[in-house]
C-alpha cells in the first residue's frame, strides 16, 4: 500500500476547469505503448460525447497523463474523473491479462478492496483560476515530451498523443477537445 506524506488536492467541482495530473501506480512506463494510450483517448472521447467533460489540453505519457479539464456532470453515480480512472484501470488489466506476461503481476496489490491497482491514489487537480495560468499549464502540457529525461519529440507538435498539434494548427484531431480560448 503506498503512503503519502502529504495528501494532495483531488477533489473537483463541477463546471470549472482544472489542471488535473494522474500517474500510473509505482511509476510504471505501461502508456509507453500506444494501445494504452488509446484506452485513454477511447475513455475521453466516451465521457465527453456524453457530456460528461469538457477536454481542453492533454498529454499522454509514458507514466502519467496531464489534463485541463472541465466536469460537467456525474456519470451515473461517480464522478466522470472516477469512471475515466475505473475503466482505463480495467481495460489496461484485460489487455495484460490477454498478453499472458508476467507485467500482469507487477500492479497485484494488498488491498482489501482490489487486487490490483493500476494509477497511483490522489491525483492532483489545481483550478485554473486564469487565463494566464491556463496558458501556463498549457505550455507545461505541451513541453512535457520535450523534457531531457523523456526526449519523446524535439517539437511539441510532433508528439501525437498531446494536443500541441492542435493549438498550433487551430484544429481538432481528438474528437474530445475543445479549444480552451474558445471558452473564454
Amino acid at each position: 500500500m503506498e503512503i503519502f506524506t502529504k495528501p494532495r488536492n483531488s477533489v473537483m467541482n463541477f463546471n470549472e476547469v482544472y489542471f488535473w495530473t494522474a500517474t500510473l501506480s509505482k511509476w510504471r512506463h505501461l502508456l509507453a505503448e500506444d494501445k494504452y494510450k488509446q484506452v485513454i483517448v477511447d475513455s475521453l472521447n466516451y465521457l465527453s460525447e456524453r457530456d460528461k467533460i469538457k477536454v481542453y489540453a492533454f498529454v499522454i505519457m509514458p507514466n502519467h497523463i496531464h489534463l485541463i479539464w472541465e466536469i460537467l456532470q456525474a456519470n451515473g453515480k461517480e464522478a466522470p474523473y472516477e469512471s475515466f480512472l475505473k475503466y482505463t484501470a480495467h481495460q489496461f488489466q484485460k489487455i495484460l491479462k490477454a498478453s499472458k506476461t508476467m507485467e500482469y503481476n507487477l500492479y497485484d496489490v494488498d488491498e482489501i478492496t482490489r487486487k490490483q491497482r493500476y494509477w497511483k491514489r490522489d491525483p492532483l487537480a489545481i483550478k485554473i483560476l486564469s487565463r494566464e495560468m491556463a496558458q501556463q499549464k498549457l505550455e507545461y502540457i505541451h513541453n512535457n515530451p520535450l523534457q531531457e529525461h523523456w526526449n519523446l519529440t524535439k517539437e511539441p507538435e510532433q508528439y501525437y498523443y498531446s494536443s500541441a498539434f492542435d493549438y498550433l494548427n487551430n484544429f481538432t484531431r481528438f474528437k474530445f477537445l475543445c479549444h480552451y480560448f474558445d471558452r473564454v
